[in-house]
C-alpha cells in the first residue's frame, strides 16, 4: 500500500471511524487521540495489511485494541497510583428536522439521551456490538472478525444487549 491508497482510505473510513472512537471513549479528545493513534497504526502496518477486503472494519479493529490496551494501562495505574478518572458527558445531539415542533424537538432529543446513557452503562461486551451495528452499520460477521469472536456470540450479545436496554428504558418506551 503506497501513500495514495492510505490518504483514500482515511477519506473514504475517517468519519466512521471518528464516529466509532467518540462512541467507544465518550470524551472528544480521548477520541481524538484514539482516532490519531489508529491511523498512525494503520501508516505503521501499510505493508501488511490487505487493503482489498473490507479496511473499514480492519481500523475499526485497530482502534478497538489500542482503547482496550489503554484502558487496561490506565486500570492498572489506577490501582498502583490511585489516579482519579476524568468523565466528560457525552455531547453533541443531532439536529431535529425543520417541521418538527419545539415539544417533539425536545422529547426526540431526551429519547435520544436516554438511550445514548442506556448504551454507554452496557457492560463493553455488550456495548461494543451495540455500537458496531446500529452506528457503522457493521453484520455480524463483520463484527465477529473486528472483536474475533464466532458470529453466534455476536448475535448473542446483540440480543442480551437489546434485552437489557429494554429493560432500562422499558419507562420511557411506555410513554411513548
Amino acid at each position: 500500500m503506497n501513500d495514495m491508497q492510505l490518504l483514500q482510505c482515511i477519506n473514504e473510513h475517517g468519519k466512521s471511524v471518528y464516529a466509532f472512537c467518540r462512541q467507544l471513549t465518550q470524551n472528544k479528545q480521548e477520541a481524538e487521540e484514539l482516532y490519531q493513534d489508529t491511523f498512525l497504526k494503520a501508516v505503521e502496518l501499510k505493508g501488511k495489511m490487505d487493503w482489498e477486503k473490507n479496511p473499514g472494519s480492519y481500523l475499526i479493529s485497530i482502534a478497538l485494541r489500542i482503547w482496550k490496551n489503554k484502558k487496561r494501562k490506565y486500570a492498572w495505574r489506577k490501582r498502583i497510583a490511585g489516579m482519579e478518572e476524568y468523565i466528560e458527558e457525552a455531547a453533541g445531539m443531532e439536529a431535529a428536522r425543520q417541521e418538527a415542533s419545539t415539544e417533539e424537538i425536545f422529547f426526540q432529543r431526551e429519547l435520544q439521551r436516554q438511550v445514548r446513557e442506556a448504551v454507554a452503562k452496557l457492560d463493553d461486551k455488550y456495548r461494543i456490538p451495540v455500537y458496531l451495528y446500529y452506528s457503522q452499520q457493521f453484520s455480524t460477521e463483520q463484527i465477529g472478525g473486528i472483536l474475533k469472536l464466532p458470529q453466534g456470540t455476536v448475535k448473542s450479545r446483540l440480543h442480551k444487549a437489546r434485552k437489557l436496554l429494554r429493560k432500562e428504558l422499558e419507562v420511557v418506551l411506555d410513554e411513548k
